[in-house]
């Protein structure tokens, strides 16, 4: 294995895995195998990449840490040369968050300083400059993410953030420097080192950004940001006669659908706005949920109803609906239950024989993945930018695990018509 990454979420490793699979336009990427929670057996000889998915992104920066060195670990016995933390592209975490901790324990273990910060994510609108994270064209703190239920994103000068949540200074290199390219770049994080910053935030606002601050991290023991970081790390393998290069390789999955929504973010909202115009949908109220007026069963049943469409069970609100459930039962009692509930339904729903699987939301996937108990899968071609398609290794079983924020309108029946293409 070449390259290890652990992921704070599991759609993120999806994410990850997509970039790391198709890497630069033209070139091909790496063989990508994505493991949810700490593998127990050491990686297939072929997997090039490996990406651990962890569920820490809104846990205390201690369980944090520990979960990432863990994973640290078990990558540097499969002989990785460089490991890539990931996190949101929209750095969804606290002024008392655990991405800042993580990074820097990493950094520790590595011995190293002067580790690129980026999570810009240019094709899926996620930009920064000066230190500032835009999400499509907005300020970070104007974009919705202020409204995140268990994130809320207020501040959008990742600096600033970010320093709130380290021990070291939090360095910058701005778009200036990162447009003169590979030398440029690694000059400024070396002398960011040097003055002691652990941790750097670096600008990227084109694709062509990522490329060149790929190239400047050809030896960096450590990488940190979103997946748009990672577009450019396999050129360096290829190129080093390391990797081959190639691209993703679909399978055929038929057989019987579902969706499972438990998202409330803008995004998937209109995606289930969009699929309810023409396919069957049940709408999951939280109060039934906490009051166990509906069950997963009755959600399974509604689901084998209707067997020859795409039917979607989902969990999803307004922000103002949802500060109202929240207020009423807890914000982590109510998001605990909901996710339970998914996972409980993932596992019917599975059993009964549904093949092609679609989850939106980053902790709903988390839940269902964790509950279908999958050891491994591997990264197929992607469905919309940020989100590939997964490939059981121990079972007939196609999914798309999404982040809330991402996909186009159709990316409901989009991502189940390739699962059987």
């Amino acid at each position: 294995m070449l390259l290890g990454v652990i992921a704070d979420d599991f759609t993120g490793g999806s994410d990850i895995g997509n970039a790391l699979v198709n890497g630069a336009a033209g070139e091909g990427g790496l063989q990508v195998a994505q493991y949810f929670g700490l593998p127990q057996q050491p990686a297939a000889t072929d997997i090039e990449a490996g990406v651990i998915s962890l569920k820490f992104r809104s846990i205390s920066a201690g369980e944090a840490v520990a979960e990432a060195s863990a994973a640290l670990v078990w990558l540097r016995q499969q002989g990785c040369r460089q490991i890539l933390y990931k996190y949101c592209s929209t750095f969804d975490s606290t002024p008392e968050g655990n991405i800042g901790p993580v990074g820097e324990a990493l950094a520790a273990a590595l011995d190293a300083r002067g580790v690129v910060a980026c999570p810009a994510f240019p094709r899926a609108g996620r930009t920064l400059f000066n230190g500032h994270l835009f999400v499509n064209g907005r300020l970070l703190s104007e974009s919705g993410m202020q409204n995140h239920p268990l994130n809320p994103m207020t501040d959008p000068d990742l600096r600033r953030w970010l320093g709130l949540q380290c021990k070291a200074p939090v360095g910058l290199v701005p778009q200036a420097i990162v447009a003169e390219g590979p030398a440029a770049i690694g000059k400024a994080l070396a002398a960011a080192g040097d003055r002691g910053e652990v941790l750097v935030i670096a600008d990227a606002i084109f694709d062509n950004d990522l490329f060149a601050l790929g190239a400047a991290l050809a030896d960096a023991p450590l990488v940190t940001g979103g997946s748009g970081i990672a577009i450019g790390l396999p050129r360096n393998f290829i190129q080093r006669g390391l990797a081959a290069g190639g691209a993703a390789a679909a399978q055929v999955v038929p057989g019987p659908a579902a969706i499972l929504a438990g998202s409330c973010s803008g995004a998937t909202r209109g995606q289930i706005e969009f699929h309810a115009r023409t396919q069957p949908t049940l709408n999951i109220d939280a109060d039934a949920v906490m009051a166990g007026a509906i069950t997963p069963a009755e959600a399974a049943a509604f689901v084998a109803s209707h067997h020859d469409g795409e039917p979607l069970v989902y969990s999803s609100a307004p922000p103002e609906i949802v500060a109202q459930t929240q207020r009423r039962y807890g914000t982590h009692v109510v998001a605990g239950r909901l996710e339970a509930f998914f996972a409980d339904l993932a596992v019917l729903l599975t059993q009964a024989g549904v093949a092609r699987l679609v989850v939106a939301g980053g902790e709903t996937s988390g839940a269902v993945a964790v509950a279908l108990a999958l050891p491994a899968v591997r990264i197929g071609p992607e469905v919309d930018p940020g989100v590939p398609l997964l490939y059981a290794q121990d079972r007939q079983l196609a999914l798309a695990l999404k982040s809330g924020n991402f996909g186009g309108p159709d990316f409901f029946t989009k991502a189940l018509a390739m699962m059987e293409r």
